[in-house]
Formats: C-alpha cells, sequence, structure tokens
C-alpha cells in the first residue's frame, strides 16, 4: 500500500470517528430534551413550548452567525430551500413532537423518535437513490429493536394512541427534512449554521401565528419553571443540535445521519432515570446496548 492510499485512509478513519462523536453528541442533547420539555408542560401548552423555544434559539442563532461574519441568504432559491427544510424539520416536527410528548412518557416519546431512520431509508431510497449496505441494512433492524426493547417498560403507563400518532408524524416530517437538506442544491450553498438559524427563524414566526388559533396563550405561566427549561430546551437542545445535525448530514448519507435517533432513546431513557427516578430495567440496558450496536453498523457501513 502506498503511504498516499495510507493517508486517505486514515484521513478517512478520522472522519468517520469524527461523525459518529457527533451522532453521540446530537442525540445525548436531544435525549436530555424530552425529560426537560416534559417539566416545562407543566407551565405551559404544547404548541406554545414549541414557538417559544425557537424564539430563543433563533435570536441565540443569528447572534452568533453574524459574529462569525456570516451573511443573510440572498436568493429566492436559497430561502425556498430554507422555507421547505424549516417547515418539515423545526415546524412540523418540532410542534408535533411536543403534542406527542405532552401525551407520552419521556421513554416512549425517545423510542418513537428511533422510527425517523426506517422513514429517511424509505424517502432516500426514492428520492436520493441511497441504498445502505448488508451491514447498514441489518444496523437498521437491531437498532430498531433495541429501541422497542428500551421502551417496553413505558407501553402501559397512561400513554395515549393520538400521541403516538403525533410521535410518528414528527418523525416522518423530519425525516423528510433530512432528505430535503441533501435534495436541494440552494440548501448546500449556505452554510449548516445559518441554515439552522433561518429554519428555526422562520419556524418561530410560523408556530406564534398558529398559537392563537389552535391553542391560548393564557395557559402559559412566565416564571423560573418555565424559564430554566425554556432555556436548555431552546440553545443546547433545538440551536446546537440542528446545527450539529446539519453538520453530519454534510458528512454523511442521509440514511447515516439518521442514526442520531437510534441513540436518542437510549440517552432519554437514561436522563429520565437520572433526573426524574425512572425504572431502568434490564430490559431498557439490553436495548441501550442493541441501540449502540446499531448505530455503529449503520454509521460504519462502506456503502
Amino acid at each position: 500500500m502506498t503511504d498516499s492510499r495510507k493517508r486517505n485512509l486514515a484521513t478517512a478513519n478520522t472522519s468517520d470517528f469524527v461523525t459518529i462523536g457527533l451522532v453521540v453528541l446530537t442525540a445525548l442533547l436531544i435525549g436530555l430534551n424530552y425529560t426537560v420539555m416534559k417539566r416545562a408542560l407543566d407551565y405551559t401548552s404544547p404548541l406554545a413550548l414549541a414557538a417559544l423555544r425557537a424564539s430563543i434559539g433563533a435570536p441565540f442563532l443569528l447572534l452568533v452567525a453574524f459574529a462569525r461574519g456570516e451573511r443573510l441568504p440572498n436568493t429566492r432559491r436559497q430561502w425556498r430551500a430554507i422555507w421547505w427544510i424549516s417547515l418539515s424539520i423545526t415546524t412540523i416536527s418540532s410542534g408535533f413532537l411536543v403534542l406527542a410528548i405532552s401525551r407520552l412518557s419521556p421513554g416512549l416519546s425517545a423510542m418513537l423518535s428511533a422510527t425517523m431512520p426506517l422513514f429517511t431509508a424509505m424517502i432516500a431510497v426514492r428520492v436520493l437513490a441511497e441504498r445502505p449496505g448488508r451491514r447498514g441494512r441489518a444496523g437498521l433492524v437491531v437498532g430498531l429493536f433495541g429501541a422497542v426493547f428500551l421502551a417496553i417498560p413505558a407501553l402501559g403507563s397512561g400513554n395515549t394512541t393520538l400521541g403516538i400518532l403525533f410521535a410518528l408524524i414528527s418523525s416522518v416530517s423530519w425525516a423528510l427534512g433530512a432528505v430535503l437538506n441533501k435534495r436541494l442544491p440552494a440548501a448546500l450553498e449556505i452554510s449548516p449554521l445559518m441554515l439552522v438559524t433561518c429554519q428555526i427563524l422562520l419556524s418561530a414566526i410560523c408556530l406564534h401565528a398558529a398559537v392563537p388559533f389552535i391553542e391560548s396563550w393564557s395557559d402559559t405561566e412566565i416564571g423560573w419553571g418555565l424559564a430554566l427549561p425554556l432555556l436548555y430546551a431552546g440553545i443546547p437542545s433545538l440551536a446546537v443540535t440542528f446545527v450539529l445535525f446539519a453538520t453530519v448530514l454534510r458528512r454523511a448519507p442521509a440514511i447515516q445521519g439518521a442514526a442520531v435517533a437510534y441513540l436518542t432513546p437510549f440517552f432519554g431513557v437514561l436522563f429520565g432515570w437520572l433526573l426524574v427516578g425512572d425504572r431502568f430495567s434490564l430490559i431498557e440496558l439490553g436495548g441501550g446496548v442493541l441501540v449502540v450496536g446499531g448505530v455503529a453498523m449503520l454509521s460504519t457501513d462502506p456503502r
């Protein structure tokens, strides 16, 4: 093997490890968010919470983007691409996610998010002609089985069918947005930071406009009980994770980027156990091992 080929392989391996690291960090931040938002819903309604967290995340990212010398997109093509991605990921998906969390336990909400890679794979095969190899397909199956085992203890704890439906809608919408992120050329002309900033900004406007027609702002109780969860939900969980996710999608195929959803249930259950005393059974531990194994298989698929 030539020195040049060795260097290329070393660079590729380093890139793989960085991508996997970004996937794990993104999943950790999102996993904690299920418990945090469940707490925040004691002080506000679901869509209002989605609107408020977007209203915190968007200005934060805008300041960071301007501090780095980035500029707003300046063509209609770019804004159209942002609109469609924003509608899918940060508006419909985020809105239905909070509606689901209000009707489900944090563990089941986290588990249902793991269906997103399956929907992403189905859409990516059709739209992007991305086809995982044998290892990737096996990783999909192993990861989904692990997600099911993680949530088995939560299935009988007062969850609603409507909540499950809302969670699945959220996953399908996120998957569509992930594919659009790769499919729309104009989106690739914008930095991940500015792309996500504009996505969340448009979502904040849309969600604020929807609240008076569907809910009521009178249900929101302003105070530290809401402010502290909102700060986490708006900045680390929303702003930071969406930038990380957009970066992952630039570095990897859409199906591989969707592996974020495999680790999310593991961290969702773990933080529920640590922070609110949820039981962490042997079934959940076994599911976590399968989830991590599925992520490893999918993320290292040569195809």
